[in-house]
């Protein structure tokens, strides 16, 4: 990453302003979720489907939905 703003492409500048807002609401707001327990029904089904997306069984590649949906 650049030592400067002025160094920064503008990808780079995006994620740092997205990175600054998604701490600060964090801050104000807090997790939503804190506290909360995961049943256990519910977190096995998200560890088949992280391990399907993975495997390549599941999902597609950001890129080709963002083309399907003419979002380009």
């Amino acid at each position: 990453m650049a030592d400067t703003v002025a160094q920064m492409t503008r990808e780079e500048l995006k994620e740092m302003i997205e990175a600054s807002i998604e701490q600060k609401l964090l801050e104000i707001l807090g997790d939503p979720d804190e506290g909360w327990e995961i049943r256990e029904s519910v977190r096995e089904r998200l560890l088949r489907q992280k391990k399907a997306v993975a495997e390549g069984e599941r999902g597609q590649a950001f890129e080709n939905v963002v083309q399907q949906l003419g979002l380009e």
